[in-house]
C-alpha cells in the first residue's frame, strides 16, 4: 500500500486528491472520493457563505473521512474562510492571494494547502506556513502556467520541504508513480474525476472527452480572462474567434450576481473592493469576462450545450477511455502505480 507524507498529513488511505473544480465538485463527488480513501475537495466559488456552510454539513452526512474546501482568496471571500474555520474543516485549500488565516486553522488541528503553478510561489506558500502545496503543471485543465509537470515538480521539490502534490496530466497509475519519482508525495486529479459515474458533468461532454485525443484542448485567455486550458468544442472555438461583447459581459455578470444571491449594492461593492485590492486586483470588466466564462461553463456542465458552452479539461483526456466509479478509479490507479514501482525496482536487479 502506498504510504507517503501526503497520506500521513491528511490521514487518508491513498495519496490522491480531488481537484476543487467549480460547478463540478459537488457534495456527492467530494464524499465519494473521501469514502474511497482519497481527499475530496469542495470548490466554494459558486456558493454564498451560507450555502457553503450547508454544503459542508451535507458532506459530513455523507462521509466521516477527511475532506477539504477550496477558497479563492479574492476580496469578498473572507467570510468563506471564516465559515471553513468555524466548521473546523480538516483541510483548507486556497488559490491566489496570501493566506492570513494559517494560525487559526492550525489552532483547531486543521491543515492549510496552497495551490500554485510556479515553483517560487510554492516555496513562498511553504514559507508562510502551509502544511503542503499543490503544484500545477501546464498540462492541467484550467489555470496551469508555462512549465510542464515534468520540469515543475522536481524544481519545486528542490526548494520546498513540505509535501508537494502534483497536478496536471495525471490520469492513471503511471502518472501517480511518475509524480512520486519526480518528488511529489501524491497527486491531484481533476479531469480524470470528471469522467466518473458520480460526476455531475453532462453526458454530452463526457462522450466528447472519451473521444478526444491529447491534441484536442485549447489554451487561451479568452475563456475567463486568464490563461486556461479547455476541451476543443464548437463553443470554445466560437469564443476564440468571436470574443465577448460588452453586452454579453454585463448580462453574464448579472447572471452570476443572481447565482450568488447578491444584492446589487453587494455585487457592485465586491467589484469595487477587488479593483482597490492592489497589484493582484482584477478590473471590473475582467470580472465581467470571468462571469461570461462561468455562465458558459455551466451551460456545458449542466446542459451539455456543445454549441455555446465550454469545459475546462486537461491534455490527459487523450488517455481516458472509460467512466468508472470513483472507488474503482482510485483503487485501480493505486494498484497500477504499485505495479509500475515494483517493475522499475526489478529492472535494477
Amino acid at each position: 500500500m502506498l504510504k507517503t507524507r501526503m497520506t500521513e498529513l491528511f490521514e487518508i488511505k491513498y495519496p490522491i486528491m480531488l481537484a476543487g473544480m467549480n460547478w463540478i465538485t459537488d457534495t456527492k463527488l467530494v464524499a465519494a472520493v473521501s469514502n474511497a480513501g482519497g481527499l475530496g475537495v469542495f470548490a466554494t466559488a459558486r456558493c454564498t457563505p451560507d450555502e457553503m456552510r450547508e454544503n459542508i454539513r451535507e458532506i459530513r452526512k455523507m462521509t466521516n473521512q477527511p475532506f477539504g474546501v477550496n477558497v479563492i482568496l479574492r476580496p469578498g471571500q473572507e467570510k468563506k474562510v471564516d465559515v471553513a474555520i468555524e466548521e473546523k474543516i480538516p483541510v483548507l485549500n486556497y488559490t491566489l492571494g496570501k493566506p492570513w488565516f494559517i494560525d487559526r486553522v492550525h489552532a483547531y488541528g486543521g491543515k492549510v494547502l496552497g495551490t500554485t503553478a510556479v515553483a517560487k510561489h510554492a516555496a513562498k506558500a511553504a514559507s508562510l506556513g502551509c502544511d503542503a502545496v499543490v503544484v500545477t503543471g501546464h498540462e492541467a485543465a484550467a489555470h496551469g502556467d508555462k512549465a510542464t509537470s515534468m520540469v515543475l515538480i522536481p524544481v519545486a521539490a528542490s526548494s520546498v520541504k513540505v509535501p508537494i502534490i502534483s497536478a496536471g496530466g495525471i490520469y492513471d497509475g503511471r502518472g501517480l508513480a511518475a509524480a512520486l519519482a519526480l518528488g511529489a508525495e501524491g497527486v491531484s486529479m481533476g479531469t480524470r474525476f470528471m469522467l466518473t459515474q458520480e460526476c455531475v458533468l453532462h453526458e454530452n461532454f463526457k462522450k466528447m472527452c472519451l473521444a478526444a485525443t491529447e491534441q484536442d484542448t485549447i489554451y487561451d485567455t479568452v475563456f475567463d480572462g486568464m490563461w486556461g486550458r479547455v476541451l476543443k468544442s464548437k463553443g470554445a472555438e466560437a469564443l476564440q474567434t468571436g470574443g465577448v461583447g460588452l453586452f454579453e459581459r454585463l448580462q453574464a455578470a448579472l447572471t452570476i450576481r443572481k447565482v450568488l444571491n447578491l444584492s446589487y449594492p453587494a455585487f457592485l461593492s465586491m467589484g469595487i473592493k477587488t479593483m482597490m485590492a492592489g497589484s493582484e486586483s482584477i478590473p471590473l470588466m475582467v470580472q465581467a469576462r470571468q462571469a461570461v466564462g462561468a455562465v458558459k461553463s455551466m451551460k456545458a456542465i449542466y446542459e451539455g450545450d456543445t454549441e455555446n458552452g465550454f469545459l475546462f479539461a486537461g491534455q490527459n483526456i487523450g488517455g481516458i477511455k472509460d467512466i468508472p466509479t470513483v472507488k474503482e478509479l482510485i483503487e485501480r490507479t493505486v494498484a497500477e502505480a504499485e505495479q509500475v514501482i515494483d517493475a522499475l525496482q526489478k529492472k535494477r536487479i
